[in-house]
């Protein structure tokens, strides 16, 4: 049996890392399919054997059968067709680059980025639910909206650690905060490889304040956190993304710097959430012991059964039921503060763009063509033979090389103080992107509610339902308010933060270019 696979795109391979340089439309011989992690081992018309991205090929099955002496020997040939067909299924619907499994047994243990081919080619979660093996990284939030109705005519009531209650506070409904605020650093990106040195990794370090004991986690592991925070908490908190993934340049110095830059910025935020730092499987990523403890508790995470509009269940405002009128009036308010803002960042990303590329091209280039105007003409006076030409003559060389100076220092300073604000920017593009779908979940609740008249009168719930349909959507009311005022709370700290930095290091920049052409003024007699 020969496996074909045309290239779809061009794809670069890292050096050293047994990675097979392919162009689009090139035809490759698959040799491995199950080298797993979003990757297949292919050879190419010259011989060359290396690895290449599942996503980048389309495979092309060529069985070849010699004879068929017996009805057997049929069958079992079917059998490898449906098997194959399977395998087929399964790569062309495999977006999730870099996870691989890593279970004891070989299996996925569920999740959007565990799925396995069952016999016949059946994509399947744990616990039997069919689904495509798509990674939520591609889409803020979520894709579709849940049916609020699971909660709506629910009346669970939250016991223990399942609670999470809301408080009054001074600016209204409020989480209850922990005592000690969880943070964590994520540092020491070291590279591992697996499969015999096949395949490269990058594992960092995250050690939590609350025991400074370090636990090693690869991108993929935040990328599992990041679906079960997703799926566990995303129809009432905005869960922003985490950076992209990448193929190409993943073992480069500056992109591992950079991705981890924003790990520690996404994590830093999930830290400061009152919710999502005390629930369950953040506290596993921060604190696993060893390799059985976190494995044992990505199966119960991925078990959960308090996900999505359920996770409402569990809340539990000590605080009275609000007007559904009420409600609908915050929500709209909600809605048109975050869209607005959205805009307003979307505006200031670029504009701190395009002032980046100016800073390091356009204007750096201009102070350098100033400073070499300011020689030249220092060159031609030169030429004058006149006595008393060299004490301006030196001066208009010293402004030349202050101007190519100045030239560097502009183009230096967007990593001082414009990275920053464009980050903490970026991270908030990710987070207001979320709240869409989260309100739109509430929204759906609204207009349940409002039917629930004319569906007493038809009979299909009683006015208690009716009544508990207010109440919980009291309680979805109270919830996004809480998390509105977790974020307004978190935006003033942190661009009261941002701006004082930026401006910090404006003045510093200023100042800079201010002593030098004063020093340079200085070179100047009075006439």
């Amino acid at each position: 049996m020969a496996v074909k696979a045309q290239v779809l795109y061009d794809f670069t391979a890292e050096p050293g890392n047994n990675e097979l340089t392919v162009k689009e439309g090139e035809i490759l011989t698959v040799t491995n399919q199950n080298v797993g992690g979003g990757w297949v081992e292919a050879q190419n018309s010259r011989g060359t054997v290396g690895l290449v991205p599942e996503d980048y090929i389309e495979v092309k099955t060529i069985l070849i059968i010699s004879f068929v002496f017996d009805l057997t020997s049929l069958y079992r040939a079917l059998d490898e067709i449906r098997k194959l067909c399977g395998i087929i299924f399964s790569s062309v619907y495999s977006f999730d680059e870099e996870w691989d499994d890593d279970s004891d047994d070989g299996k996925s243990t569920g999740g959007y980025g565990g799925s396995q081919v069952e016999e016949g080619g059946t994509m399947q979660r744990a616990g039997g639910h069919s689904t495509m093996k798509l990674s939520l990284n591609k889409f803020p939030g979520f894709s579709k909206t849940p049916n609020p109705e699971v909660y709506l005519l629910t009346k669970h009531i939250a016991k223990g650690d399942e609670r999470l209650p809301i408080y009054t506070g001074e600016v209204g409904p409020v989480w209850l905060y922990p005592q000690t605020q969880l943070d964590c650093v994520v540092a020491d990106p070291k590279k591992g490889s697996k499969m015999y040195g096949l395949k490269s990794y990058i594992e960092y370090q995250v050690t939590p304040n609350t025991t400074n004991r370090p636990v090693n986690h690869r991108y993929k592991h935040f990328d599992w956190l990041y679906e079960r925070l997703v799926e566990k908490f995303a129809c009432a908190l905005p869960i922003p993304c985490l950076p992209d993934k990448q193929v190409t340049g993943r073992f480069e110095e500056e992109f591992i710097k950079m991705r981890m830059e924003r790990l520690q910025g996404w994590m830093s935020r999930m830290c400061r959430h009152p919710v999502i730092s005390n629930s369950e499987v953040f506290q596993l990523f921060l604190n696993y012991r060893d390799e059985k403890e976190w494995k044992l508790g990505k199966r119960r995470a991925e078990k959960d059964e308090i996900v999505g509009v359920k996770i409402f269940s569990n809340i539990d405002p000590e605080l009275p039921e609000l007007d559904p009128a009420q409600v609908e009036q915050k929500y709209e308010m909600y809605s048109q503060f975050t869209r607005s803002m959205d805009n307003s960042v979307k505006e200031l990303l670029a504009v701190g763009h395009l002032h980046w590329k100016r800073c390091t091209g356009p204007l750096q280039k201009e102070y350098r063509q100033i400073g070499k105007a300011f020689q030249n003409l220092s060159s031609v006076f030169n030429t004058s033979a006149y006595p008393r030409e060299s004490t301006l003559t030196e001066a208009l060389t010293a402004t030349g090389k202050t101007y190519e100076e100045i030239a560097e220092i502009v183009a230096e300073q967007p990593k001082k103080d414009l990275h920053f604000l464009m980050e903490t920017n970026l991270e908030y593009k990710g987070l207001l992107g979320c709240f869409p779908d989260t309100i739109t979940v509430h929204k759906a609740a609204i207009d349940k509610v409002k039917e629930a008249d004319h569906l007493v009168v038809m009979n299909k719930i009683s006015q208690q339902d009716k009544l508990i349909m207010e109440k919980n959507l009291s309680t979805m009311s109270y919830a996004l308010q809480a998390e509105m005022n977790h974020f307004h709370s978190n935006r003033i700290y942190d661009y009261n933060r941002l701006m004082q930095f930026y401006l910090e290091e404006q003045v510093k920049f200023y100042e800079t270019i201010a002593e030098k052409l004063k020093k340079t003024l200085g070179q100047y007699t009075t006439m």
